[in-house]
């Protein structure tokens, strides 16, 4: 019991565990160090989303666009949605706390995978309400049965993160359109695409056409991981009006600042050619999966600019390894590390401890 004289909390916060940033490399030695624990894009700033940014930087004397107007506007170009049914927050995750707030409360329940993206149990948890975490299945996937037999009255939002964070595969076409058509209209289903640009299976469904005639349906995206903008913190999302407006009404005002939103807008404009470093980070994880299966790891099909290795207890002794080589990887004690695809100086050292690891 908290004494009288002491300040009070909500009792949800007891259990809450604080999100674990990527841990920064560290060395004594003067060698490079290296930061793959993060999913950051390693490109620097294209010149012209540079430039766009700096020149907003001149007006941080004011405050940024509330509505974000040109954003919204250049997002609705982009897509070919109205701007009703878009939001824009400091990135996909804010939006997410948003929308949380807006659908649930004590006694509801949120229904996601695990292990997935570690920010849904806080998010949740801060809500007051219930997460249900349903287990991958062996390969490191979605299991859509057992998500549509977790589902009760209770449930108020379903979260699907695809490709998943932090074990890379993609949502498959034909077993979303399955759970989708399963899930009662009355629930909400975000689809949070943070990696989307990075997906090359071609047996898959984009968010952003289901939500078109799904009111149940929102979509999450970001400009943090392929437009490398993960600084700035742009993220947004796409449904129908109604649940956009709930969005809106729980975002903090100015949240997005003027210089994100002109390096978002600018970014949109030089698309095609941020995509180009895309296809070569593509190419690059399909070089370090490759060498990972030949030095004997079961690496789940990943769709991200990640890999996954399942260590279980040896996840931390791991990542302590490829620490010592100078680059930081992001461990999840007792179950396995993620490994963003960063530059080839880094995937090569850290493939050196992967190849000749014994397990």
């Amino acid at each position: 019991m908290t004494p009288d004289n002491e300040v009070r909390f909500r009792a949800c916060l007891d259990d809450v565990a604080a999100y674990k940033p990527g841990r920064p490399p560290e060395r004594s030695d003067g060698r490079p160090t290296y930061k793959l624990s993060s999913n950051e894009n390693p490109y620097p700033p294209l010149p012209g989303v540079l430039a766009a940014a700096t020149e907003a930087a001149a007006q941080m004397n004011r405050y940024p666009d509330m509505g974000a107007v040109d954003l919204l506007e250049a997002l609705s170009d982009r897509f070919g949605v109205p701007v009703s049914d878009l939001a824009v927050g400091t990135g996909s995750v804010a939006l997410l706390y948003h929308l949380l707030q807006a659908t649930v409360t004590e006694g509801d329940e949120v229904v996601y995978a695990w292990r997935s993206f570690e920010a849904y149990p806080i998010a949740v948890q801060l809500t007051g309400a219930t997460s249900v975490k349903v287990p991958l299945t062996a390969e490191a996937r979605h299991d859509f049965k057992a998500m549509e037999a977790a589902i009760t009255d209770r449930t108020k939002v379903v979260l699907v993160c695809t490709p998943n964070n932090p074990t890379g595969p993609v949502v498959r076409r034909d077993e979303l359109l399955a759970f989708l058509d399963a899930v009662p209209s009355n629930v909400l289903v975000v689809i949070d695409e943070a990696y989307r640009e990075f997906v090359r299976e071609t047996d898959v469904v984009d968010g952003v056409e289901l939500y078109r005639d799904r009111p149940n349906v929102l979509v999450l995206r970001t400009f943090s991981k392929a437009y490398g903008l993960a600084g700035f913190r742009v993220g947004y999302a796409i449904g129908h009006p109604t649940v956009v407006a709930a969005i809106r009404k729980c975002a903090l005002p100015f949240g997005v600042s003027y210089v994100a939103q002109a390096a978002a807008i600018a970014s949109l404009a030089v698309e095609e050619e941020l995509l180009e470093r895309v296809d070569a980070l593509v190419e690059e994880r399909q070089r370090v999966v490759s060498a990972l299966q030949a030095a004997g790891w079961d690496v789940p099909e990943s769709q991200t600019n990640f890999v996954w290795l399942d260590l279980g207890d040896d996840t931390v002794r791991f990542a302590d390894a490829v620490q010592a080589e100078g680059v930081s990887v992001r461990p999840f004690p007792g179950e396995g590390v993620r490994v963003t695809i960063g530059e080839r100086e880094a995937n090569d050292l850290f493939l050196r401890v992967a190849s000749t690891w014994r397990r």
